[in-house]
């Protein structure tokens, strides 16, 4: 399953609420960003691009994301001061380098183990939520984790960070459409299962012994409705107190370590 590049004129909400990232992972300027995008050895994560950006040479660079699938935006010049310092020449773009490299989702669905026990976000934007499930996948042993290319943190300095070392051990997969991933799991024969509040199904009573993809929302929102809807099951971790939800890297840990005490 190969990954498609977006193109897009509006500017991710994600941007807006993320921290500023380290400047390791920061490069701007079009030939800082377009002989990154030429070097095998670094991936770039996105590249974002000034609105009324004219250059010539910024149509090498979008080439270059186009032809190795790599999302692109185009953003008010202003949005670049989240990122760099506002007298930074950035020339109208600016890239962002993952802090691990991504693995194609056949590598992790090919070498699963059985049965296997793969994990799904649907849009985790908070990088240290990401860091944290990204930790107990790795101490659970999860074959590995599939994010969306859109609205989702990628693999930044600060998830490296959060994860305490288990950013260089899980294999991260990026696709472009959750719903064309559930269908291809389900061909597989990999039960795909959701959490909801709603849920009437305890997530103890769910038979984790079999082949699993767990299916976990982001923050605020959780499970998108129509991911929600092409699930196999939802289940629910239940709650006692006053709050009716746990943050989404608590819920996976519990969610994961139950599996793992089903499967022995």
């Amino acid at each position: 399953m190969k990954r498609r590049p977006h193109e897009t004129h509006r500017p991710d909400p994600g941007y807006q609420t993320r921290e500023r990232p380290s400047n390791d992972n920061i490069i701007y300027g079009v030939l800082p960003v377009l002989e990154a995008l030429r070097a095998e050895h670094r991936r770039i994560d996105k590249v974002l691009v000034a609105d009324g950006s004219r250059e010539s040479r910024l149509t090498d660079i979008l080439d270059l994301c186009r032809s190795r699938g790599i999302r692109f935006d185009h953003v008010p010049r202003e949005t670049f001061s989240k990122f760099v310092d506002r007298d930074a020449n950035t020339q109208g773009v600016i890239a962002f380098a993952a802090s691990a490299e991504y693995v194609d989702v056949d590598h992790i669905l090919d070498n699963a183990a059985v049965p296997a026990l793969i994990v799904v976000l649907d849009g985790v934007e908070d990088p240290r939520n990401l860091g944290a499930i990204l930790r107990s996948a790795e101490c659970a042993g999860v074959d590995g984790v599939i994010i969306p290319e859109r609205r989702s943190v990628g693999l930044t300095e600060t998830v490296a960070k959060s994860s305490a070392g288990a950013a260089e051990y899980v294999g991260v997969a990026k696709v472009g459409n959750l719903n064309n991933l559930i269908r291809d799991l389900k061909n597989r024969g990999i039960w795909v299962v959701g959490t909801s509040v709603d849920s009437p199904t305890s997530y103890t009573d769910w038979d984790w012994k079999r082949p699993t993809a767990l299916v976990l929302g982001g923050e605020g929102h959780g499970l998108h409705r129509l991911v929600a809807e092409n699930c196999d099951a939802l289940v629910k971790i239940p709650m006692y107190g006053k709050i009716d939800s746990l943050n989404v890297s608590v819920a996976a840990g519990v969610l994961l370590f139950e599996a793992r005490r089903q499967r022995g």
